[in-house]
């Protein structure tokens, strides 16, 4: 779809993210749709990955578990999520998505509003690799969960 405020994305079409873990790819942003309000992508989890622990400074996350189960540790409290829920993720609340489950997980996040500067909207509290590392901040806007 070409047309004047319409732009249809595949996720296909996305070069996935692995800095924090899983498969990350951001389908509607600002920088594949010209957002200015938030943006939205899917995560995609094989059993025993995860998205390492960080927080929004500026942003609310929604996630929904389109396939398959995780669990989202919320300041250090671990949240099953199954298909076909989701969970609301506060701004400033840590969170990590773990897929502890035997089969792979798809997760679609939204995130808003966008923050003021692209540095401000994403804060890792922990790397990808170990999960010790704090308070590294990621300077992407479009990190995703």
């Amino acid at each position: 779809m070409s047309e004047p405020g319409r732009r249809l994305v595949a996720a296909r079409d996305i070069d996935s993210d692995r800095r924090r873990g899983g498969e990350i790819r951001v389908l509607l942003g600002p920088r594949t749709v010209g957002s200015i309000s938030g943006f939205m992508g899917v995560a995609n989890l094989a059993p025993g990955e995860r998205i390492a622990e960080h927080y929004h400074p500026y942003s609310e996350e929604f996630l929904y578990v389109a396939r398959g189960a995780i669990v989202v540790d919320l300041d250090d409290e671990p949240v099953p999520v199954g298909t076909g829920e989701a969970l609301y993720v506060a701004v400033n609340v840590r969170h990590r998505l773990r897929n502890v489950a035997d089969e792979p997980a798809e997760v679609v996040f939204q995130l808003g509003p966008l923050a003021p500067r692209p540095e401000l909207g994403h804060v890792d509290t922990e790397s990808a690799a170990e999960p010790s590392a704090v308070g590294v901040p990621a300077g992407l806007p479009e990190a995703g969960p």
